[in-house]
């Protein structure tokens, strides 16, 4: 593809002057008003370091020659699932002794990893990502934690590179390791048959769009249109909502010039196939019954009010500027307002209880309130942010005072103790744990009555759900990562920060007394119910409908259609930048090694950042030290990527990109940007050529559904309901695979293993124990049973050391149980107004467990084991061995999935990059339950997705 001069993505626009060697040399005139000064700053400081305009044969040559290419190379798959300290793997299997259940450490970390409140992200756009919180040792402490692991320090030392995980083993995709194939050449055969597939599915999808309006023109010679409104023209098209496999001869797929909002656009299926559906709430046959309504009573009395609304087949649901001609709401809740300390609890200064204004012992509760909290509270960074908003408001609300009233400077972090407000505080949760549930229900209800008018607004005349209608409470800021800004004050949103939006007829929600809103706007064009803006990074913060609403419904329904329509053009897509991968023009070769990265390794594009943004980088801000290149074709990635969190893989890329980038490498150093003649908008602008609304994002949306949707039809899954849901497991962890979907082993992967080990074992104890009540009622059994003496046997898998262990937990787990229901016994007495039961009726029913431990002690001592229940038998305890086979079996299919799923974000594939569709279409297909993908939370999101497609609809 040609290109202009004009068309080069470059930072600033160019000028070339005349050098007194006779080169010219680039100048970048800084004056573009989108970039941040720190970016303009680093850009011009490393001008001279800037690649050339044109790529000379000559250098081309001298690549090749130097460079030798891969004898066996697996171009598109990673080899690396990430760094990690500890690669030993704990299986369900231990070592005699039942260990302790607690979750494990892998050292310190300030990252948060959980979801944090203030990050209002939308579930659809987030992305769950390895924390990677084990670090590398360096030798040296000044090394970068964001340097490549491999790359040589100052002094010329090789830097220790962080442990790594194993390669990707063959039960991860379930593929066998028998074969001599080495298993990265079969993955990277498998992607290449699915692009071959989707290049050979683009071309029947363009021939019968170009087939399908000549079609119609002969049937219909007379009938011209051009004056019919857009929305009439779709109608009559008469396409479903994708409930059938689009063949060339339906042209069921919209022209290329068609946007891929008008998917919107389609007209409801037939009447008959509708009424044909599979309701949602009887999904796959194994579904418990077909009433779902005592899990969705809350929501029922808005349904009920009038028959159900399916937006995703009623053509005028475009995507115009127009999102609404109503709205109506009830405003926004406010958190409530600051209850001062006792006067008894203080913060202490050099050990001296010390006095301050409300709104600086506010601040001060955010951070004792959260000691235990370690991970953040113990990182330097955030320590060093709080105690500066915390200095500055106590200089702005008159400092703080002794007991004598004498003025008390606060000048070191160090000499502040939190810990008498830590202790008031844990008391207080524990005190509000230890409430009856009487008293929590009754709490809870108080609480929903007064938040119920705020639960839903009118939209368009339908009673739409609201989100999250509750402005955020002050606090310290967590970020997500390593945030820069973590720590900083979160300050209390007022009415007078908070902006309005709703219908010009509509009553105008009352502010709390004393306050008014800062603003009341009619905005038509927005979604949006309330918004303000955070003082921490200047965002704004909006109040949304739910997941289930129809606009955010929409909002995915786009999403995975625009993807659907990359379908036709992903061949010409990678046939061009295949081709431009040898361009002589820098622009384009960068160009196109930056979307073959993004295309077959799932990197995010990346953006400019602010100067108090965190510094991570996508593709396209890739910097001279996060690549490494290890000969023949390796590239190791290490960078901070999206949300602060460190990206590190290793994969293996065709020579020519692996060439590309030593050439994009040449001639810089550290700081300097290896795609210097590209930007995330110059991409984006050059992706959208092919198909309008295409970006760089749509391509892990589209690999990740395709692949799946490949994997789907080839698949045939028999047998029960878990063997099902590991064989869709399995293809969800092959999408994760194949589109690069990975993370770190969790910290509490092991313990869980342990835990679930543990569970396995127990129910195999239980089998024994049944085995030798049979031969307590049938002692002969052991020499005229069919299957042997070996079955009345002992398992394996199990001791006497584990075995006693096992008995004192199960002898401890019986009076936890006891205990627990005496106290709920109390409460419910308590609550009628009758007299509580004394402590003796406890011991008596604690007497139960005693006897527990009383028969195993016996057992042990005998070897024999009494039959127990109420008239026992042969039969009776054959029937209840089998229901404990199965048990097991269920367990060991659970802790084989989790085992090979510890490296792959199977969440990430599933929630955000796999088509909804796809779950909803192997649920019917296989008849399994689709909450057994989808939670209820999940359900609402995608219930367009439930309701709209058969097992017959392909991606």
């Amino acid at each position: 593809m040609s290109s202009s001069d004009d068309d080069m993505p470059l930072v600033g626009s160019r000028t070339k002057s005349a050098q007194p060697n006779g080169e010219w040399m680039l100048l970048l005139t800084p004056h573009d008003p989108k970039l941040s000064l720190r970016t303009l700053t680093r850009r011009c400081a490393s001008a001279a370091h800037k690649s050339e305009d044109i790529i000379p044969e000559s250098l081309d040559k001298a690549m090749d020659k130097a460079n030798q290419p891969a004898k066996h190379a697996a171009p598109g798959i990673s080899i690396r699932n990430g760094p990690v300290e500890d690669t030993t793997t704990h299986h369900a299997e231990t070592n005699g002794k039942r260990k302790a259940r607690a979750g494990m450490s892998n050292g310190v970390s300030y990252k948060d990893e959980s979801d944090d409140p203030e990050d209002s992200i939308p579930l659809n756009k987030r992305r769950r990502v390895s924390n990677g919180k084990t670090k590398a040792k360096q030798d040296s402490p000044s090394d970068s934690d964001d340097a490549p692991l491999l790359k040589k320090n100052a002094k010329g030392k090789a830097a220790v590179p962080g442990k790594k995980p194993p390669k990707i083993a063959a039960n991860d995709i379930g593929e066998s390791e028998e074969s001599d194939v080495p298993l990265q050449e079969k993955l990277a055969k498998e992607k290449a048959g699915i692009e071959k597939r989707a290049a050979k599915e683009a071309k029947a999808l363009r021939k019968a769009d170009a087939e399908a309006p000549a079609k119609k023109r002969t049937k219909k010679p007379d009938s011209e249109d051009d004056d019919v409104p857009l929305v009439k023209k779709k109608a009559k098209k008469a396409q479903t909502n994708g409930t059938s496999k689009p063949t060339p001869k339906a042209g069921k797929v919209a022209k290329k010039e068609d946007s891929d909002d008008e998917s919107l656009l389609k007209t409801p299926a037939a009447k008959k196939k509708k009424d044909s559906k599979t309701p949602a709430s009887a999904v796959g046959k194994g579904a418990k019954g077909k009433n779902m309504n005592k899990e969705e009573t809350q929501d029922q009395e808005a349904e009920d009010e009038e028959e159900e609304y399916r937006w995703w087949e009623d053509p005028t649901k475009g995507d115009g500027t127009i999102k609404w001609t109503s709205l109506e709401h009830a405003g926004v809740v406010f958190p409530p307002p600051y209850e001062p300390l006792p006067k008894n609890v203080k913060l202490l200064y050099d050990g001296k209880p010390v006095t301050m204004a409300p709104e600086a012992e506010e601040v001060a509760v955010f951070f004792g309130s959260m000691l235990n909290s370690t991970h953040n509270v113990e990182n330097p960074t955030f320590q060093q942010n709080f105690f500066a908003d915390f200095q500055e408001v106590l200089q702005k609300t008159g400092g703080v005072r002794d007991r004598d009233g004498a003025k008390v400077d606060i000048k070191a972090f160090a000499k502040c103790d939190f810990k008498p407000i830590f202790e008031y505080y844990d008391a207080q949760r524990a005190e509000k744990k230890a409430l009856p549930s009487a008293e929590k229900k009754r709490l809870k209800a108080e609480k929903d009555a007064a938040e119920a008018p705020y639960m839903y607004c009118m939209w368009d005349g339908r009673k739409q759900k609201v989100g999250n209608f509750r402005v955020e409470p002050p606090g310290l800021f967590r970020g997500r990562g390593e945030h820069p800004k973590t720590g900083r004050v979160k300050q209390r949103v007022k009415p007078e920060q908070i902006t309005i939006n709703l219908g010009k007829g509509a009553k105008i929600p009352a502010a709390p007394e004393g306050h008014q809103w800062k603003e009341v706007k009619h905005d038509q064009e927005g979604t949006w119910l309330a918004m303000w803006q955070e003082n921490i990074n200047g965002a704004y913060k909006y109040v949304m409908l739910a997941a289930n609403s129809d606009v955010k419904g929409q909002s995915d329904f786009k999403k995975f259609e625009k993807a659907r329509e990359l379908k036709k053009h992903i061949d010409h897509i990678r046939q061009d930048y295949t081709n431009e991968l040898k361009d002589d023009l820098m622009a384009n070769r960068q160009r196109a090694t930056a979307v073959y990265l993004i295309d077959k390794f799932a990197l995010r594009a990346g953006n400019e950042k602010g100067e108090d943004e965190a510094d991570t980088v996508g593709c396209c801000s890739l910097k001279f030290e996060h690549v490494t290149l290890k000969p023949p074709n390796t590239v190791v990635f290490d960078f901070l990527g999206k949300d602060s969190i460190r990206f590190y893989d290793e994969v293996e890329v065709v020579d020519q990109v692996f060439k590309n980038l030593k050439i994009f490498k040449k001639n810089k150093a550290d700081g300097d940007e290896i795609f210097d003649r590209l930007t995330t908008t110059g991409l984006n602008k050059h992706l959208s050529n092919y198909m309008p609304g295409l970006t760089a994002k749509v391509f892990r949306t589209y690999n990740a559904s395709y692949t799946m949707s490949t994997l789907l039809q080839q698949m045939i899954s028999t047998g029960s309901i878990p063997e099902k849901i590991k064989d869709y497991n399995d293809a969800n962890r092959k999408v994760a695979i194949l589109c690069n979907h990975k993370r770190t082993v969790t910290a509490g992967h092991g313990a869980q293993m342990e835990k679930l080990g543990d569970r396995i074992k127990g129910c195999k104890y239980q089998k024994w124990r049944m085995k030798q009540m049979m031969l307590d009622l049938d002692p002969k059994l052991k020499k005229k049973d069919k299957r042997g003496p070996g079955f009345f046997e002992l398992d394996e898998d199990l001791d006497q050391e584990w075995i006693q262990e096992h008995q004192k937990y199960l002898v401890e787990e019986q009076r936890l149980k006891i205990e627990k229901k005496f106290a709920k016994d109390n409460e419910k007495l308590q609550a009628e107004g009758e007299k509580e039961m004394k402590a003796k009726e406890l011991e008596e029913r604690l007497e139960v467990a005693d006897e527990l431990q009383r028969k195993f002690k016996k057992e042990n001592k005998t070897g024999k084991v009494e039959a127990e229940g109420k008239s026992p038998s042969v039969e009776k305890l054959e029937g209840n061995l089998e229901k404990l086979d199965q048990r097991i079996q269920t367990m060991e299919f659970q802790a084989e999935d989790k085992e090979n799923n510890k490296e792959v974000a199977l969440g990430t594939s599933k929630i955000n990059y796999i088509d909804p569709r796809l779950t909803v279409v192997f649920s019917k297909k296989f008849n399994v339950p689709i909450e057994k993908f989808f939670s209820k939370t999940l359900r609402e999101k995608f219930d367009w997705a439930v309701k709209s497609v058969d097992e017959d609809w392909e991606f």
